[in-house]
């Protein structure tokens, strides 16, 4: 695939993705005016939390890294009876794992949240909350791994938009479990987990089918000792830390803010969806799709070509990752009151989710360089690089929250939370810097000519931003005196004139768009 192509599915990945992000604005939506943000929802927040970091090893991080480049390589072989037999045992192998950790999952969750959210301890009615709604949820472990293999398969055939338009039904799922389902429960929140659950279903009969199209739907079969299910485990074995480095890292941040005031949790979980717009718009979209084109070429021994690619996806995610991530920071607080600030959803909520997203956005570019970091080192079936740089970010993790939070919260200042997210972010740029040490280490990697200008153009474009912005902001005024509609039509004008800024600013220092097909 060339860079047209490699841009083409990208664009079709984040447009597919840009659809699932609407309809995950609008849960959110739905969830801050029903529940707000309090005890109730940091119980869910943390329950979810769980099997979601867990989808990160069995799903579509630490599995889909070490399964992507193996089923590349029998690709490149044309054997399709060989291919067949790997995806049927490896398949097999996935489904009984994650039956069995769900499984343990359920038997063991007081246990689980025990560890999780120490501070839950305190309250048992809390406690007792997560509980319950964590064996309701983990069940989705199950369904979402069994449906990330789908979407392995689909994506390295170059069918990147039914993999992509999936979470689309998760969040009309949610949605619609809060809606109908919530008031006719005696726990009304317990209607977020079961939408989840749903969730997972609905994901899993619209993917699983389409890889019969491709004529290799898998036949269960359950042989540990296969050699595709070995080689498979043991690349999977050291990406268990690096796919999931930043879900580790909100793992960390939960044990902490499970410490804090009710609502922390609330308040973190709001910041992170927020924050996982831009990241799911464009750094998985780059991730997904360069991953496969980065393994062939690996597997072909196309050393010109794989280091091409890789330039790309780094020059592509800095043009997006920076103004996305200073676009958050300076309009924190207005999009939190544009999109949570209604019903149960306080302003004072508002105010302390824009204080955790301003610190967390710091880590976008990191977050999102990491991903198309890791894919440089999976392409070429190099997981324990990865794992090391995981293993050190984490602990910088730990000793900056630690550090940060432990004064805050002895002293009871409030906003005690955003010292973990700033930890987070932190955290996301060392992590990115550690893999980047790495590659040149390696000498597999060299930086193409005209990187200098090209940070340069980014810049300038990001200084036009943020005038806009803050002239935008500023003739804005209050946001809260305006109308919810009107604050949506708004905010679209100012996001609007930021990128317009961001676009022309580009353009004036010498971009042109035909670069994102590459020199």
């Amino acid at each position: 695939m060339s860079r047209g192509g490699l841009l083409r599915s990208t664009a079709v990945f984040s447009a597919m993705t840009l659809l699932s992000r609407i309809a995950g604005f609008v849960r959110d939506v739905v969830q801050a005016q029903l529940f707000g943000a309090g005890g109730i929802v940091d119980a869910f927040a943390v329950a979810y939390r769980i099997p979601n970091y867990l989808r990160r090893i069995f799903a579509e991080g630490s599995f889909a890294s070490a399964f992507v480049p193996v089923l590349s390589e029998l690709r490149q072989k044309n054997d399709p009876a060989a291919l067949k037999d790997f995806l049927d045992h490896v398949a097999g192998a996935l489904c009984a794992a994650v039956l069995v950790v769900s499984g343990l999952g359920m038997l063991a969750a007081p246990l689980v949240v025990a560890t999780i959210a120490p501070g839950s301890l305190d309250d048992p009615a809390k406690f007792q909350l997560t509980s319950d709604l964590l064996r309701i949820v983990f069940p989705y472990l199950a369904l979402v791994s069994m449906t990330a293999l789908a979407g392995a398969v689909l994506n390295s055939f170059q069918r990147f938009a039914l993999p992509a338009v999936t979470p689309v039904l998760h969040n009309l799922a949610v949605i619609a479990a809060m809606i109908w389902l919530s008031p006719r429960l005696e726990t009304p929140i317990t209607a977020l987990a079961w939408g989840v659950l749903a969730a997972g279903v609905l994901q899993l009969v619209l993917l699983w089918p389409a890889m019969g199209r491709l004529g290799l739907r898998p036949r269960l079969r359950l042989k540990l000792n296969h050699p595709g299910v070995r080689k498979v485990g043991r690349l999977m074995l050291p990406t268990l830390f690096s796919s999931s480095v930043a879900q580790l890292n909100l793992i960390v941040g939960t044990i902490f803010a499970s410490l804090l005031v009710d609502g922390s949790q609330s308040w973190l979980y709001y910041s992170d969806r927020l924050i996982e717009f831009p990241l799911g718009l464009f750094g998985v979209a780059l991730a997904t799709v360069i991953l496969p084109h980065l393994s062939r070429r690996s597997a072909d021994a196309d050393a010109e070509g794989y280091a091409s690619a890789l330039d790309w996806g780094l020059r592509t995610v800095l043009l997006l990752a920076i103004p996305a991530a200073l676009g958050l920071a300076l309009l924190a607080e207005p999009l939190s009151a544009t999109i949570f600030e209604r019903g149960e959803f306080s302003a004072a909520d508002s105010r302390m989710t824009a204080l955790s997203l301003v610190a967390m956005s710091l880590g976008i570019p990191g977050f999102m360089a990491s991903k198309v970091l890791l894919s440089a080192f999976y392409a070429r079936q190099d997981t324990r690089t990865p794992m090391k740089a995981a293993i050190r970010t984490v602990l910088i993790n730990v000793a900056l929250t630690a550090a940060l939070v432990t004064p805050l919260w002895l002293g009871k200042v409030p906003g005690a939370h955003a010292g973990i997210a700033l930890a987070t972010g932190l955290a996301g740029l060392a992590n990115a810097w550690l893999l980047w040490r790495a590659l040149r280490r390696e000498a597999s990697f060299s930086l193409s000519p005209g990187w200098g200008r090209h940070l340069l153009r980014i810049g300038v474009a990001s200084l036009a931003l943020a005038a806009a912005v803050l002239a935008a902001n500023h003739a804005v005024g209050d946001w809260r005196a305006w109308s919810g509609e009107l604050r949506w039509l708004l905010m679209l004008g100012v996001v609007a004139a930021g990128a317009a800024a961001y676009g022309l600013g580009l353009l004036a220092s010498g971009w042109r768009p035909r670069q994102l097909r590459g020199p």
